[in-house]
């Protein structure tokens, strides 16, 4: 009987440190695969900054020579070395105004009301859905509706307004499904701690909700407008000028009431419209205006998402949870 105990113990025993090498191999095996994948995603990730600052430091060079004030201050010309990017800079600021009052305020709502309002059944799935679609759709699509709906349908123009409210269209959805990611985010121990204390649904919202989930509100509509900053195929479908050398009237004036209207009904360009302007002109120094335009389009672009990631950073720092 005891020679039996001992060959039982002795083959639990075997059994035992087998199970122990095979869990042994088999984390060997994860950890391997896990170093696997992240040298891949590395060497990826190396290789995307590598081509970005390859095409970044190739469009600095061959725009180095207009890299003065004057190219900010000076309106297009025909002739390339007075040649300037004021109309289109002021331009694009312009319809980013209208893409920012039209969007980010009807996003947000959106996205609160879908995240903490809405009931949840087939038809907010529904609505959910096609948002995530709309959100991939190409950006011609927008141009040939806004053309449809605004410039023919409701008579506005080749405008100002029209172009911030195709753009406005164009990054509705990333707005709506950034607030409703950064809404996710929040922990329900907060929500819950505040209906324990009495708040109101509304109060739970506007003190709670809101303020938590700013950050990557914030972070979402900034990615969204640096994104309409650079389209150009629907502000070509509206039908943008490609070449204007006068401002806009000025939104603000010195007489009462102090507001002015006039300027969303103006002709416009953009800076992508210009950089496509001085690229299909065959003089090399046209070439070098288009190289000078896509370099400082990038840098705002690049501008743009640091202050998001910074905001963002700043805003949870301060965040007490």
């Amino acid at each position: 009987m005891e020679n039996q105990n001992l060959t039982s113990t002795a083959t639990a025993n075997t059994s035992l440190m087998q199970n122990l090498q095979e869990v042994r191999d088999m984390i060997r095996r994860h950890k391997r695969k896990d170093i696997i994948f992240a040298s891949v995603g590395l060497l990826a990730l190396v290789l995307a900054l590598l081509t970005l600052l390859t095409l970044f430091s190739d469009l600095v060079i061959d725009g180095y020579p207009k890299f003065n004030p004057d190219f900010l201050t000076e309106f297009p010309s025909r002739r390339a070395a007075h040649a300037g990017i004021l109309s289109a800079w002021v331009g694009s600021l312009l319809v980013m105004l209208v893409t920012f009052l039209t969007a980010v305020p009807m996003g947000v709502a959106a996205g609160l009301y879908l995240e903490e309002y809405a009931p949840k059944n087939w038809l907010s799935d529904l609505i959910e859905i096609n948002v995530s679609n709309l959100a991939g759709v190409p950006s011609i699509v927008y141009g040939l509706l806004a053309l449809g709906l605004f410039v023919y349908g409701l008579d506005l123009g080749q405008s100002i307004l029209t172009a911030g409210l195709t753009l406005g269209l164009l990054i509705l959805p990333i707005v709506i499904v950034s607030t409703r990611e950064a809404i996710r985010a929040i922990p329900a121990s907060i929500r819950e701690a505040a209906y324990a204390v009495g708040a109101t649904k509304w109060q739970v919202v506007k003190d709670h909700v809101l303020k938590y989930s700013q950050g990557g509100i914030m972070t979402g509509v900034i990615i969204g407008m640096s994104r309409a900053l650079g389209e150009t195929a629907p502000i070509i479908t509206i039908g943008a000028l490609t070449f204007i050398a006068f401002l806009p009237p000025a939104p603000i004036s010195t007489t009462a009431p102090f507001i002015n209207f006039e300027w969303l009904s103006s002709g416009f360009t953009v800076l992508p419209i210009q950089m496509f302007n001085w690229l299909s002109r065959p003089d090399h120094a046209f070439q070098v205006n288009a190289a000078a335009t896509g370099a400082i389009i990038i840098l705002v672009t690049l501008l743009m998402n640091g202050v998001a990631i910074w905001l963002r950073y700043k805003i949870r720092k301060n965040i007490k949870w």
